[in-house]
């Protein structure tokens, strides 16, 4: 499907009336105005049959009582968001930061679609960046309206006005809180190009404040979907097929309904759910079921199988991505070249609450509780399973535990509604862990061939062949008539690095047996793994120092040296380190930021590694809330270690073999330093954090590992090749 085009001259700014909201309602739109990523691309309108969105924005309210309410399409999962939402608010309307409160909004593409993703959906790095602007000229119209409310009513001029912590202030000692003003101000004509604060006069962005939902976190008052009860609900758990694709011939179910507390047995096209009144029972009734599953043509694949066809299929031409200069030619006539093969596994999301979600269908409307970062594919799911319209589906969205780009999908909740629709009262679907790491959508299992040319110690340029799955197929139903996968090429169509000759080709390789999805840090994060493993590779090879050779290479790219440069400086790279100790770096441009990670590290031998130091530069543009940054780079890149030292997902006889964290195991407090996050001052737009330090560690740690130990590890995780944390 076409995607909507949008002129980027216009901007305006849509005056809300009263209507059931009350108070001063407005609404903002801004075109796209800056990239997005190809994942965004992907996600575009065209799943489920939805209509293309016709405006953008979030919604802004200062009520009767004062108090700002922002409607917002961003879904708070751990990321901060609603915070950095509040703040850029609360900056320009010239409120407390307490004084605003964040609400999710409602499915509808029409009225809350991302800019970038052009549809409602948390994703992609990009709540920043599309909130940003609209947000805080969306305050800063509110305060304009309120103090030309205020002017009026005193007869005075608006500039004789200010406002302050909610109050309008005029001459004289006159004042007015905002809540006796929004029913005058909702009766005046909406201004245009409204100026925006300038960063000197910030007095809440770039503060380091405390993010609005950690109180209520720490204290457990805070309700994930797996928390929620509703009246009259029951607990439902399910198994289903253990191959993907295989489906249910037949269940006994006689001992599982005499299990205490079990109500229910529901059977579906390749699962069975157990109801219960409480999880152990239906753990129970499930434990005790006879099923026999038609395993379906997946049953005989392994790993190695598909691990094979995928380093077959690295070495076809596949379709060419990008092209500079003649690749081929530079190649024939080179004096030397270097060749290295790559391989990242596949990888499950397992965020810590697992798929939940709590569904109520009758006969003429259907209620969902759940946390998802996709609202509306959820009410067309639900639509589409139950029969029912989609204005009939009302959506509570939930805070989110965890999901790292899982609950992108929906398909936990397609299978909720469909055992909801079977029974007579609201049912709370929990998979178990076993069944939520069994049953992802993976990240998918890359090979990456790359080839580089050399004139003397001149790089001429060099040619990549990425093979793998494609997701964005998977989620628009076709490559585009390119046959490019633009997510899986993203960052390798476009390295920091100058070279003349330079030729990217995607092959598209599909495993059996297994469905793919993102991944947290999506194509920024496999290319980036590779070229900063490659161009270390290519610094060792010619003897260089890898800092000052990525400098050398990067001559056009100010931004990324700074932020290189910096590390240097804080990771103490030139100060020299013992026998059997190493750094290594890497460094790029991922969602709109720049950023740079070091790792430092021992050998205990010859496998044993002791992580010593993990340092982090990023500059993202303008900081909204420096503790929501640091915090984000310390997750994600706690996160990508994990991933890079033990993590794979692994088929036999088309069954996943990982089933908790006992071999899907997560890096541990004891085994990491703190992470030392520092923060570039700039003053440009705000580029993306959440996925940023996720993008960048794998290749640092390898790169230290090399430096520590002289051995090249292409392959992850780690532990394939025998290494272990100490």
């Amino acid at each position: 499907m076409e995607k909507p085009r949008f002129k980027s001259s216009r901007r305006r700014f849509l005056q809300g009336s009263t209507l059931a909201m009350g108070g001063l309602v407005l609404s903002t739109w801004l075109p796209p105005l800056i990239a997005r990523s190809a994942a965004a691309d992907a996600v575009a309108p065209g799943r489920l049959g939805e209509q293309s969105p016709t405006g953008y924005g979030a919604f802004v309210r200062v009520g009767h009582d004062g108090r700002v309410t922002v409607i917002s399409p961003k879904i708070e999962m751990g990321q901060g968001t609603h915070t950095g939402i509040a703040m850029m608010v609360a900056e320009e309307l010239e409120v407390s930061l307490d004084q605003v409160e964040v609400v999710d909004a409602p499915p509808n593409h029409k009225l809350y679609s991302d800019a970038l993703l052009e549809f409602q959906g948390t994703g992609g790095s990009t709540a920043t960046r599309v909130t940003w602007e609209p947000l805080r000229q969306a305050g800063a119209t509110a305060r304009i309206l309120l103090i030309q409310a205020a002017a009026l009513g005193w007869k005075v001029a608006p500039s004789q006005c200010h406002a302050e912590n909610a109050v309008v202030f005029g001459p004289n000692g006159l004042r007015a809180g905002y809540g006796e003003l929004v029913d005058a101000a909702s009766a005046l004509p909406v201004p245009t190009d409204v100026p925006l604060k300038k960063p000197e006069q910030f007095k809440l962005i770039g503060k380091p404040l405390q993010r609005v939902d950690t109180p209520n976190k720490v204290n457990g008052k805070t309700k994930f979907t797996i928390d929620l009860s509703v009246p009259d609900m029951q607990i439902a758990s399910t198994l289903t097929c253990p191959v993907h694709g295989g489906t249910l011939r037949s269940v006994d179910d006689s001992a599982a309904r005499k299990v205490p507390g079990v109500r229910d047995v529901v059977k579906l096209d390749n699962a069975v759910a157990v109801i219960a009144s409480n999880y152990w029972a239906c753990q129970q009734g499930l434990n005790a079921l006879k099923i026999d599953w038609d395993l379906g043509a997946n049953a005989s694949i392994n790993s190695a199988e598909l691990e094979q066809a995928l380093q077959d299929a690295s070495s076809r031409d596949g379709v060419i991505a990008h092209k500079t200069g003649d690749i081929s030619a530079s190649l024939k006539s080179a004096s030397s070249q270097f060749e290295a093969v790559y391989e990242q596994a596949f990888l499950s999301h397992s965020p810590l609450e697992p798929m939940t979600c709590v569904v109520h269908v009758r006969p003429d409307a259907c209620d969902l509780w759940v946390g998802t970062q996709v609202p509306v594919f959820a009410q067309q799911t639900a639509a589409q399973v139950t029969g029912l319209a989609p204005e009939t589906i009302t959506v509570h969205n939930q805070l989110i535990g965890g999901a790292f780009g899982r609950r992108l999908d929906f398909d936990f909740i397609t299978q909720a509604v469909a055992i909801a629709k079977q029974v007579s009262y609201p049912i709370k679907l929990i998979w178990s862990r076993e069944e939520d790491m069994t049953h992802d959508m993976y990240r998918p299992h890359y090979v990456d061939r790359i080839t580089a040319a050399f004139e003397g110690d001149k790089l001429l340029g060099w040619q990549h062949r990425i093979a793998g799955a494609s997701v964005l197929a998977r989620y628009a139903g076709s490559l585009p008539e390119n046959g490019v996968d633009a997510d899986a090429v993203e960052v390798a169509i476009e390295p920091l690095y100058a070279m003349d000759n330079l030729q990217v080709h995607y092959i598209r390789e599909e495993p059996k047996a297994i469905p793919v999805s993102w991944w947290r840090g999506v194509g920024p994060l496999r290319s980036t793994y590779v070229l900063e493993s490659f161009i270390d590779e290519l610094a060792h090879n010619a003897k260089a120092d890898p800092l000052e050779y990525r400098l050398k290479l990067m001559q056009g790219q100010p931004r990324a040296q700074a932020v290189l440069k910096m590390l240097a400086e804080k990771a103490d790279w030139k100060t020299p380190l013992p026998a059997g100790q190493g750094r290594g770096l890497s460094v790029s441009a991922v969602f709109g930021s720049f950023v740079a990670s070091m790792v430092e590290l021992e050998m205990q031998g010859d496998k044993g590694v002791r992580i010593k130091r993990l340092v982090s530069v990023i500059d993202c543009g303008l900081v909204t809330n420096p503790t929501s940054v640091m915090a984000q780079i310390e997750g994600g890149t706690l996160f990508g270690l994990s991933a890079a030292f033990f993590n794979e997902i692994l088929l036999e006889q088309g069954q996943v073999q990982q089933t908790n964290f006992h071999n899907y195991r997560q890096i541990r407090i004891s085994e990491v330093p703190g992470v030392e996050v520092h923060l570039m001052p700039s003053l440009e737009l705000p580029g993306g954090v959440g996925e940023a330090g996720t993008a960048l560690i794998a290749p640092a740690l390898v790169n230290a590992l090399h430096a520590a130990s002289g051995e090249r590890v292409r392959r992850l995780p780690l532990t394939r090749a025998g290494y272990y944390i100490v």
